[in-house]
């Protein structure tokens, strides 16, 4: 009998003869994935972040383009019902975060839902999470950094009045050559994160209280040119274009998963992630729908269709003046710029978790002594996010992301219904409500949201998991540490 609250036992094997279907199916033990927090190859993560520090990591993620930017590519698509679109998204988000918040409280390692699907559906499911992950976190760099160089180009005309040319700030097929200010802005992110976890979020901290106030001066001002007649035609087209918007703007409330990856560099992970993830949601979703409101009743929906640097382009109209607009566009550029580092962070904290785990290069699980960061692992992914925001148009990589957070968030509603029921008395510091039900609702959103996405889209993260697929039968599932390791079995859960 065990005890109640106890961990079950672990014991150690040799590595069995195991079919193919049971290497996909191997579990990684909740009490092996939690020893080893922090270590990685030549060095451990630093426990050095306060709960106040994991919910800056999670606004900062959080709270940036998706309403500086991408709130003017879905107020065409649902007219003044953006508003309703933003809560649809932001139920999403809600029901995810509550699974998040009890797997992150019970299970605090770097993988975030890479971590938590090992632990309960399987190596396989594992990494095709953590692949989604890899797309979520990637590609949501290059979006935002595609994003940060709009309101940069607001912000030179506004003081200098000169723009960096179209050639050297668009990509290829938008008039351009290369985005440079979205290649700068990546860079300038792994300079912060190669200092350690700690001084980067003292700089995150400081750039989150930036990009508040710029969303309550633009509430401030634009307040003033509200016009209750441009909320008349409510819902131009129809639910199909709220379900639409609403697949959009799930990209604004993608991050707050990021406080999720710093498990392993947090003083006390079991306390503060739960609250870190429920606290940042609240505020950032309060933020969004006082935004949305008043800029939809500042200018007529079909006027947002085309506008770049859409809040500044408000401001400038109803105050008749540059300055207002100058002003936010300026907190934008350090708001979005928060956005790249805390994503950032996000996606290294997880490719250091799969291999530590085996599943992609030893490069991805090297600690430097020093600053108690993967370094290599840092350089590489922010190379490869600069280069994608520097030639991938902002359209692309919206959706993009959006489909594979959705598909990550799906697993981890998943896993926590997997988990309750195979190991019901593991402790847990916070539990969702309601026993299965917001699970399932989350689930239901994610999928919802999933299929409001086009076609393309589609087509595009079809391409992306079967390359997953290709390098994990190729590499990951050869060099898996629970296959080349001695096995780790855990004792069977009391019944």
């Amino acid at each position: 009998m065990l005890d109640h609250g106890a961990a079950p036992p672990v014991v150690e094997t040799t590595t069995p003869k195991t079919s193919a279907l049971g290497a996909l199916m191997r579990r990684k033990p909740v009490e092996l994935l939690v020893m080893e927090g922090g270590q990685g190859e030549g060095g451990s993560l630093r426990r050095s972040l306060s709960m106040w520090q994991l919910t800056m990591i999670s606004i900062g993620a959080t709270l940036g383009t998706g309403i500086f930017v991408v709130l003017g590519d879905a107020v065409p698509k649902a007219g003044p019902a953006v508003t309703i679109a933003f809560v649809i998204a932001g139920l999403t988000a809600l029901f995810s975060a509550l699974s998040y918040a009890e797997l992150a409280g019970t299970i605090p390692v770097a993988g975030s839902s890479y971590s938590y699907a090992y632990a309960t559906m399987g190596e396989l499911v594992a990494w095709v999470c953590g692949w989604c992950l890899v797309l979520e976190y990637g590609v949501s760099v290059a979006a935002v950094a595609v994003g940060w160089g709009e309101y940069l180009n607001e912000l030179l005309d506004g003081t200098i009045g000169v723009t960096i040319p179209a050639v050297l700030s668009s990509a290829p097929g938008e008039g351009g050559v290369i985005n440079l200010p979205g290649l700068i802005v990546v860079l300038l992110a792994m300079v912060f994160l190669l200092g350690g976890a700690r001084e980067s979020a003292v700089v995150n901290t400081i750039m989150v209280f930036v990009k508040i106030a710029a969303l309550v001066l633009f509430c401030a001002i634009g307040f003033m040119g509200f016009k209750s007649g441009n909320y008349k035609d409510f819902m131009p087209l129809g639910m199909a274009g709220v379900g639409a918007a609403s697949a959009t703007l799930f990209f604004s409330y993608i991050g707050f998963d990021a406080a999720s990856t710093a498990g392993e560099e947090a003083k006390n992970p079991k306390r503060d992630l739960p609250r870190a993830i429920m606290l940042s949601l609240l505020i950032v979703t309060v933020l969004y729908v006082l935004v949305a409101a008043v800029a939809v009743g500042a200018w007529h929906w079909e006027d947002f269709a085309g506008s770049d640097a859409t809040l500044a382009a408000i401001l400038k109209d109803v105050s008749g003046q540059t300055f207002w607009g100058t002003l936010l566009a300026a907190g934008a550029v350090i708001s979005i710029a928060s956005v790249v580092l805390a994503v950032l962070y996000g996606q290294t904290r997880v490719l250091f978790a799969m291999s530590r785990d085996g599943l992609v290069p030893k490069a991805f699980g090297k600690v430097s002594a020093k600053t108690g960061t993967p370094r290599v692992n840092t350089v590489i992914v922010s190379l490869f996010c600069a280069a994608l925001a520097s030639v991938i148009p902002l359209g692309k990589l919206v959706d993009a992301t959006s489909i594979g957070t959705l598909f990550a968030f799906a697993l981890v509603n998943i896993a926590v219904i997997v988990l309750r029921y195979s190991r019901p008395d593991m402790p847990r510091t916070f539990k969702v409500a309601l026993g299965p039900v917001f699970p399932v609702l989350g689930l239901v959103f994610c999928v919802y949201n999933m299929f409001s996405l086009d076609t393309v889209t589609w087509v595009v993260f079809g391409c992306w998991m079967a390359a997953g697929l290709v390098f994990y039968f190729l590499y990951g599932m050869r060099r898996s540490r629970l296959a080349t390791a001695p096995a780790v079995a855990e004792a069977p859960a009391e019944k």
